[in-house]
């Protein structure tokens, strides 16, 4: 509800309409309708998990929603960008969606049946070797996606970078503080609390720029509205790790 409800019409939609009204020349529309994507994006798996785990959450809760929340994602994700951009996307809405399944929902389904044969025994004996191989894809692809912006002209101006880099961070930043409130009226085990915070605050990259390479192919504004979520993701890790200190000793106050 938080990451396909709250982020895109409690937050996507007021953020955009208030930076038009009242501040028309902090940000190009290109960056916004970026900002507008960004909100309408499936949470984080790997971060949110770990960042729980660190900060004494609920794990097996992590895990189960930020999993299906990325399966949704493969649908509903689609689903919300028609309906905010769909005079600008070419591609049909079920095209768009099995083209996501094949760059995202495939590979998974093989690894997790590759789990069950010598090459799941071969990934556990050598887990931490994959798991900096994982890391290391993960950060070409955000290498890759800089380069190719920067190539291809990547279309901003400092000044509006500059602005970005102080709207995302105090965005993200208040959402792990609203979800816990909301999580504490509703008398949620602290544990859970941890885990609905980081799950439904985060963004993923690794979906992400699939998702916005496919349905704005060919845009000319593909860059701009990669922005957004490509310096989210890094500033997700450093908040969040800043954060787990203080959480821990809140977890630890039962």
């Amino acid at each position: 509800f938080c990451t396909f409800g709250v982020w895109p019409f409690l937050v996507g939609i007021p953020l955009t309409k208030a930076c038009t009204w009242l501040l028309p020349n902090a940000l190009p529309k290109p960056l916004l309708d970026g900002l507008l994507i960004l909100s309408c994006l499936p949470t984080t798996v790997n971060m949110c998990v770990i960042l729980t785990s660190a900060a004494g959450g609920n794990v097996a809760s992590s895990v189960c929603n930020a999993v299906l929340s990325n399966l949704m994602g493969i649908v509903v994700t689609p689903a919300l960008l028609f309906h905010f951009f769909g005079s600008s996307i070419q591609l049909p809405f079920l095209e768009m969606c099995l083209k996501l399944c094949g760059k995202i929902l495939v590979p998974v389904a093989l690894g997790q049946l590759l789990r069950s044969t010598i090459a799941g025994e071969f990934s556990q004996k050598y887990s931490g070797f994959f798991k900096r191989s994982q890391e290391f894809a993960l950060l070409s692809i955000l290498w890759n996606s800089f380069c190719t912006a920067f190539v291809q002209g990547f279309g901003i101006e400092i000044r509006h970078s500059l602005t970005l880099l102080a709207l995302l961070p105090t965005l993200h930043s208040l959402q792990p503080c609203s979800k816990s409130f909301r999580y504490l009226l509703l008398a949620y085990l602290r544990s859970d609390v941890i885990a609905g915070m980081f799950v439904a605050s985060h963004k993923t990259l690794a979906f992400g720029l699939p998702l916005i390479s496919t349905v704005f192919a060919g845009d000319v504004n593909l860059a701009a509205y990669s922005a957004p979520i490509m310096l989210l993701f890094p500033l997700q890790l450093i908040i969040g790790s800043l954060l787990v200190p203080q959480l821990e000793i809140y977890t630890a106050k039962l």
